[in-house]
């Protein structure tokens, strides 16, 4: 899907035909629109096609015309099993156009196009590109904010607990903390080289922006690192704590099987064809019951001086 949008006074709005200073966003393109989009605005169709890559790092491609700046930006699907991941962004930058490459719709996008950002102007070329990497930075800032706090709640459940549910539920949350923490690791390197680039000359009043975007990713790649190493801490307490928790469950279990046996053991000797003592007693079974009780207490006594040391 390809979508062109100008700005007009306030507002954003969309139009149907390429023209200078407009932003035009590419969603999950098709082979035809790649190529009719390649043919009309004159741009390598491998720019088109490398953000489409799940797997693309970030970095920065300048060519005689164009800039390519690929970044990994954070997004959240409920449906898939780790809800919290990254994937690549593409900003194609000329001298008349800023063009974003996605796989899929970006709430990061979205918010653009539907007024949600202040200050946004898509013929200010520079000033639209950092907006977008500061967008990115603030959406992992609030990610880890939202995992931060989910991992809260499983560690309140995992207390008392003998299953491995919560623990995978934190494997989840581990692993979309590398992701994340994979992510700005690449894109603070991209970002560094982009302040380096001369073809991308931001204005002296973008220069506060600049450094802001900077300060969050950095920001944003420390909470990353911070969470991730609690995370792994309280992965591996919990763990030795449900293995506790199992061999405390183990242990009363076999204490109680210990006290079962005995009286069948005393029952089992009763049971057999041959000459026992207090058979011709009147009194065989209540002695056999005795033998059986003191034998039991003998047995509580010893479990419960052990338990003590």
């Amino acid at each position: 899907m390809i979508e062109i949008f100008c700005k007009s006074g306030d507002q954003i709005k969309k139009i149907h035909d390429y023209q200078k200073g407009c932003w035009v966003n590419i969603t999950a393109p098709a082979v035809g629109e790649i190529e009719d989009i390649c043919s009309k605005l004159r741009i390598p169709s491998n720019h088109i096609s490398d953000p489409l890559d799940v797997d693309e790092r970030a970095r920065i491609d300048v060519e005689d015309d164009y800039m390519l700046i690929i970044i990994r930006v954070p997004y959240y699907d409920p449906n898939e099993e780790v809800s919290y991941r990254t994937l690549p962004l593409g900003i194609i930058y000329s001298s008349d156009y800023v063009i974003t490459v996605a796989s899929r719709k970006l709430e990061l996008i979205q918010d653009f196009f539907q007024g949600k950002v202040k200050n946004f102007d898509c013929s200010n070329r520079e000033r639209f590109i950092l907006l977008i990497l500061f967008r990115a930075a603030v959406m992992y800032l609030n990610f880890l904010k939202e995992i931060n706090g989910r991992s809260a709640l499983i560690e309140k459940r995992l207390h008392m607990a003998i299953n491995n549910k919560e623990l995978l539920n934190l494997l989840l949350l581990e692993k979309s903390l590398v992701y994340f923490t994979t992510s700005l690791k690449a894109d603070e390197i991209m970002i560094s080289r982009l302040s380096t680039t001369k073809r991308f000359k931001s204005s002296e009043d973008d220069a506060e922006l600049f450094a802001d975007v900077i300060i969050e990713y950095r920001q944003a790649l420390e909470m990353s690192n911070i969470y991730s190493n609690i995370l792994t801490g309280m992965m591996n307490a919990f763990a030795s704590v449900i293995s506790n928790n199992l061999n405390a469950v183990m242990r009363t279990l076999t204490s109680i099987t210990i006290l079962l046996m005995i009286p069948n053991m005393v029952a089992g000797f009763y049971g057999m064809n041959v000459k026992l003592p207090f058979q011709e007693s009147p009194y065989a079974f209540l002695i056999t019951l005795t033998i059986s009780f003191i034998l039991a207490i003998i047995a509580v006594l010893f479990l419960l001086r052990r338990r003590g040391r």
